[in-house]
């Protein structure tokens, strides 16, 4: 194995005007599926999420409910972090924008881009999108009819005294990066579709506010100007910085050797132009200025699409057919944590169409994919080896004896990393079940069920049982990042309970070990155990 590399990898920070909901769960649960396959290859890996508390929705929510705004952070923040950890994510850190650590240092970074020049003082006057709070360009909010292109409703006429940031003087570098990016290739913005919907965007853009005034002291004050607040959302995309912009004197440790590892964001589409233009040309800035050289830009921004409902409408709270805390909820407490994970990463909405979320179909995939496939060919292969070896892994035949039945095996670790490598998870997926499907090939073919009727077959029954269940073990390493809980339980009845510990920290390297053929030992106890995925049957389940 070669020596461990870093891998860095965000969701947006979520609004804390409510509680957390589907497509909160979604982008996160995709990101820990990632960072669970990066530490299963023994990368350094270091995986952030969190919640942005200075909007001015919030303060609005806020004085709505009768409360400040920060016990209203407070308590839905808190909300995001139980959802989060009954959920089984995975994150190294939480953000809270609210924390002295994240507003000490945009203090710090927007203090140097005023120095520097590329942050003025200015007038604006225009269009802005209160629901997103985004200011919007004029020639985007006439092809709008002057609505919110996410919510339809109307633009609001602002104008006011803001600092504004030079972000049209990076329009040349920025096209550059983009370039440079696509030679290498290693595009900056994936799907392809979304990288040509920003630079077509890149070549018209022009200077944008980064303050707004009226905040009524929520939010990070512009640095000697406590009448003007940074914008949110410049606030919010310096979270992916401030939580490893920290060195080995901080209680935090040394983390910048993530973000010099380049990071890679997961987002949604409606948020792609701040992540794709505005913050790698903030970056861009805050690298010429002093004591920042050692700032680079990420590796990566992936904005995906939507969930919809099945009449295509866009999943919201505002729309009334989202899923909440309570249904889904609902869905772990029928099918499991599991399945509720290997849905939404493989049936998900990372590409650039929008996906159906509806009953039928999730139970279709569970069924299909976890019950009939994993769940069941493990069952079926413990209970052979119960039924005829008393419950001890056999002995395989040497592979040169006459009676040796070889299992068909392709490269089913190398095409599972390269779908991976490449954030296709719904291919990544199937090929984490390809060795499962190679199984119940095999014991079609050869039916050992048959054979071992007769006494002078058991050593080939044997043989072909090993084998059946050497490919289980590499499956479930495989389908590990998607299933984990269900993994973890079939590692204990094989004999590689041990498997649990060595990928908690980072993987230590022992990807090579886990993916090759023949580690298992004859005459290890093999436990059948309930059914990982019991087959659901709806019309019993009323």
């Amino acid at each position: 194995m070669p020596d461990r590399s870093r891998f860095y990898v965000t969701t947006p920070i979520y609004y804390v005007n409510d509680r957390p909901h589907l497509g909160h769960v979604y982008t996160t649960m995709v990101a820990d599926v990632v960072a669970r396959y990066h530490r299963l290859i023994g990368d350094e890996t270091f995986f952030l999420t969190g919640v942005d508390e200075h909007a001015a929705k919030v303060s609005e929510k806020a004085a709505e409910m009768g409360m400040t705004p920060q016990a209203w952070a407070d308590q839905n923040a808190a909300a995001f972090r139980e959802v989060f950890e009954r959920l089984e994510i995975t994150n190294n850190d939480f953000v809270r924008t609210s924390s002295e650590h994240h507003k000490a240092a945009v203090s710090r970074y927007v203090q140097a881009l005023l120095d520097s020049g590329d942050v003025y003082q200015g007038d604006y006057v225009g269009w802005y999108d209160a629901g997103q709070e985004e200011y919007v360009p004029d020639n985007k909010a006439l092809q709008n009819d002057y609505k919110s292109e996410v919510n339809g409703k109307p633009l609001i006429r602002k104008s006011e005294k803001n600092y504004f940031f030079k972000l049209e003087s990076y329009r040349e570098p920025l096209l550059a990066f983009y370039a440079q990016r696509d030679a290498e290739g290693v595009p900056f913005v994936q799907p392809d579709a979304r990288r040509n919907e920003i630079v077509n965007r890149i070549k018209e853009m022009d200077d944008v506010p980064i303050s707004r005034s009226g905040s009524g002291g929520w939010g990070i004050p512009v640095p000697g100007e406590e009448e003007q607040t940074i914008y949110v959302w410049i606030d919010a995309l310096f979270n992916y910085l401030t939580f490893v912009d920290t060195d080995a004197d901080s209680p935090m440790g040394d983390r910048r050797q993530f973000w010099q590892a380049g990071a890679v964001h997961f987002i949604a589409k409606d948020i792609l132009w701040f992540h794709a233009a505005i913050w790698p040309a903030l970056l861009l800035a805050l690298q010429k200025c002093p004591g920042f050289e050692w700032v680079n830009l990420p590796r990566q921004v992936y904005s995906h699409s939507y969930w919809v409902s099945d009449s295509g409408q866009k999943m919201s709270k505002s729309l009334g057919n989202f899923l909440d805390p309570a249904a889904i909820d609902n869905y772990v407490e029928t099918f499991g944590l599991d399945a509720l994970r290997y849905f939404l990463s493989t049936r998900g909405p990372l590409g650039v169409s929008d996906s159906a979320f509806s009953p039928e179909l999730f139970i279709e995939v569970y069924n299909s994919d976890l019950a009939n496939t994993f769940g069941n060919s493990c069952s079926r292969v413990a209970n052979m080896i119960g039924k005829y070896f008393d419950g001890q892994l056999p002995a395989p035949l040497p592979a040169d004896d006459p009676a040796y039945l070889p299992l068909k095996q392709s490269d089913w670790a190398g095409e599972y990393m390269r779908h991976f490598d490449v954030l296709d998870l719904t291919r990544a997926g199937d090929a984490a079940l390809q060795p499962v499907r190679d199984v119940d090939s095999f014991i079609e073919q050869t039916q050992p069920f048959r054979m071992a009727k007769d006494e002078t077959q058991r050593p080939a029954v044997g043989t072909v049982l090993y084998q059946c269940t050497e490919a289980l073990r590499i499956a479930s390493v495989l389908l590990w990042p998607f299933v984990p809980d269900a993994c973890e339980i079939f590692w204990q009845r094989i004999g590689c309970g041990a498997y649990a510990d060595m990928l908690a920290d980072n993987g230590s390297g022992h990807w090579e070990q886990l993916t090759t053929w023949g580690q298992l030992k004859s005459g290890t106890p093999i436990e059948k155990g309930a059914a990982l995925f019991p087959r659901y049957d709806a019309e019993r389940a009323g």
